[in-house]
């Protein structure tokens, strides 16, 4: 299934480097210029060094201090770490300060995918004048330090495959300018704190981790266009808060987190919903007539669930919809086209369900138990924290929902540079 999720994302913090580097860029050819004219002046202090700069002194601090916490660099991406030009360094990119044109600063650090292990000390909260750091696929390990705070420039935080551990980074949450925030295939666990959803930030990836308890509720005021939650193991049901995102929302990822109950109505109001996938959960009753509103909508992914009762025409008719998967559910009857999608030029999946007529379907055995005792989502309300109330009747039948295939690994995550 296409993703959109995979495709790189243009963020603010890339706009940002790119206007310093063109600055940067200018003042180098000038400088060139300068120096073939009058070339007597070559002894003049390098203009990256930090010898008469104090924020490029405080960053060579803290890139020896990282290089010395650096246990294995196969490649020796770092091995030119050495001396106080750190603008020279393979992974460091300096550019004009925001503050002060003047003054080159270390603006972007980027080492995604060579294989380096170590951790993140102290000092990197030296680096007060970075605007991205881009850490996929490497092998560092341990706590993120308390020090990333004083980043305060920070757009976006990519800290995606890696051995990273503990509760979820807290620290990151007081970095005011923070846009891009990528914490998929680590070790974080515990809950997640709802002031997460708080934050002014455009995406949100925290897949493949080790997150639990429920999916808190989200405040008003929500940003992300994506938010991808995939692979923990919350359980408790999805808020009806996650309306509070219609403004903004267009791809919603919540595939194998454990999730029960309903499927809230409230998605229904994401009406910038371009794809939306909840597989391989224990979601149970029926598809919400709610979602016939999202005429964005391109991929449906509900498969691998406890879901039954009816599919309805208005999301068969949705006019953007290309991908329709339901298998691996209890649904046992289609209104209007959507006994027929192909003539509707939409993929779609309805294997394992209980539609009669219809090749590959369950046994009657496991349909009927279901279909005898359909669960009423108007009693399966969902309380604000993620937790399920009422009296829903819980279906009778086997779990259907095996581990999901895990998600694509960052090695090709969205990358700004």
């Amino acid at each position: 299934m296409a993703s959109f999720w995979l495709n790189p994302i243009r963020s603010l913090a890339l706009l940002v480097l790119l206007l310093l580097h063109s600055s940067l860029l200018f003042n180098n050819v000038a400088s060139k210029h300068t120096l073939s004219s009058a070339h007597h002046h070559h002894h003049r202090s390098h203009p990256h060094s930090s010898a008469s700069n104090p924020r490029l002194k405080r960053a060579y601090i803290a890139l020896q201090a990282w290089k010395k916490v650096i246990f294995s660099d196969p490649h020796n991406f770092t091995s030119n770490w050495v001396g106080p030009n750190v603008c020279k360094y393979n992974g460091v990119y300096c550019a004009a300060a925001v503050d002060d044109p003047t003054i080159k600063v270390v603006a972007g650090i980027d080492l995604n995918f060579v294989d380096i292990a170590g951790f993140l000390p102290v000092e990197i909260g030296l680096l007060c004048d970075l605007a991205l750091i881009h850490l996929n696929s490497n092998r560092f390990c341990g706590l993120i330090p308390e020090s990333i705070a004083n980043l305060t420039l920070l757009y976006e935080l990519d800290l995606s495959n890696n051995r990273f551990v503990g509760l979820f980074p807290s620290a990151v949450l007081s970095l005011p300018m923070l846009t891009y925030l990528d914490l998929r295939y680590n070790e974080f666990e515990g809950p997640l704190p709802p002031e997460l959803f708080q934050k002014k930030l455009d995406a949100i990836f925290i897949n493949n981790n080790r997150f639990a308890n429920v999916i808190p509720s989200f405040p008003t005021g929500s940003t992300a266009s994506v938010i991808v939650i995939a692979n923990n193991k919350f359980g408790g049901c999805l808020p009806p808060s996650i309306a509070n995102f219609a403004e903004t929302l267009e791809e919603l990822l919540l595939i194998n987190t454990s999730l029960t109950g309903c499927l809230p109505p409230e998605v229904g109001y994401l009406y910038n919903l371009r794809l939306l996938d909840v597989s391989h959960n224990n979601i149970v009753g029926s598809i919400p007539y709610s979602l016939a509103g999202l005429s964005h909508l391109e991929i449906l992914n509900l498969a691998h669930n406890m879901m039954d009762g009816i599919i309805p025409s208005g999301v068969c008719i949705l006019p953007n919809l290309s991908n329709f998967t339901f298998s691996y559910n209890f649904f046992c009857e289609e209104e209007g086209i959507c006994m027929n999608l192909t003539a509707k030029g939409i993929a779609f999946d309805d294997r394992r369900n209980c539609l009669p007529d219809k090749p590959l379907q369950r046994s009657k055995e496991e349909c009927n138990p279901v279909i005898e005792h359909p669960v009423n989502c108007y009693e399966q309300r969902c309380s604000a924290g993620g937790r399920n109330f009422g009296g829903g009747v819980a279906p009778v039948g086997p779990a259907i929902a095996p581990a999901a295939t895990p998600l694509l690994s960052p090695g090709i995550a969205p990358s700004s540079t």
